[in-house]
């Protein structure tokens, strides 16, 4: 498929600004809940980089995190959020706020970067938090690569404490016996699988087979990208263990999550 000239003329124009918006201030956190489906309870939060342009507006990281990517800059984006996540988890600690883990997703250029531990624990310290309150997310992709580098930053970052997730499972090309060798909290069922357990008996097996296999590997499953009742209930149905999506609720900006982190429940409408 061909790209539009203005496609192109759009990613040109977020490669020569993207970096200036690191450095202005033109970035912001969303924050989406993760509900565990036992109770409804909130038990994390997932951090989405938003971009507001002073131009073009809010700009959503599907059209500016590939050229980040392609760019190199992808390294100071991925320490801006991850830092905006500690200060942000401080923020909500000086309020009395009981935290619970704000994950973030580093890219495979991050996880090759041997200082990448040292930075997360230099960030703990400068917000005073402490490692289990953030929750790292990798995506199959990054295990494509030699894993030896990105095995050792991954049990680094598990010595000290952070929580350690897998997006986007069953895209890529990894395996639950390649993924057992890592130190993996959770898996994240991609959305593509939860669009279609309604529709596809056989999507829903494979669901299922993912989330028993992930159990007795000591792995918590998430789901991503739920919209309807009817996922809800087949994903509780199959024992998934928690769930995020619009069904239940939009990325929100720090003001309104803060609410939400005080109800501590969010239940299907």
């Amino acid at each position: 498929m061909s790209t539009e000239p203005g496609e192109v003329h759009r990613a040109l124009r977020f490669q020569g600004e993207l970096l200036k918006a690191i450095d202005t201030g033109q970035l912001v956190l969303h924050f989406q809940p993760k509900v565990r489906l036992a109770d409804y309870r909130i038990v994390g939060l997932e951090a989405l980089v938003r971009w507001t342009h002073p131009e073009l507006g809010l700009i959503h990281p599907g059209e500016f995190i590939p050229v980040a990517e392609e760019t190199g800059l992808i390294i100071p984006l991925g320490y801006w959020v991850m830092q905006a996540c500690c200060a942000q988890q401080a923020e909500w600690k000086a309020l009395g706020v009981d935290l619970m883990p704000v994950a973030f997703n580093l890219s495979p250029r991050q996880l090759r970067d041997a200082s990448l531990p040292g930075q997360v624990a230099k960030l703990l310290e400068k917000h005073g938090i402490v490692a289990k309150e953030i929750e790292i997310e990798i995506t199959e992709s990054s295990l494509v690569e030699p894993m030896e580098m990105a095995q050792h930053v991954l049990n680094e970052l598990h010595e000290m404490g952070v929580l350690i997730g897998l997006d986007d499972f069953g895209t890529g090309y990894s395996n639950l016996s390649q993924v057992r060798e890592l130190p993996i909290n959770h898996l994240k069922i991609d959305r593509s699988f939860i669009n279609e357990i309604r529709t596809s008996k056989e999507v829903g097996v494979i669901v299922t087979s993912m989330i028993t296999l992930a159990h007795s590997l000591n792995m918590k499953v998430i789901a991503e990208g739920v919209e309807l009742l009817d996922q809800l209930v087949q994903l509780k149905t199959a024992g998934c263990d928690e769930v995020q999506g619009y069904f239940l609720s939009r990325p929100l900006p720090p003001e309104d999550v803060l609410k939400l982190m005080q109800q501590r429940t969010l239940l299907p409408q």
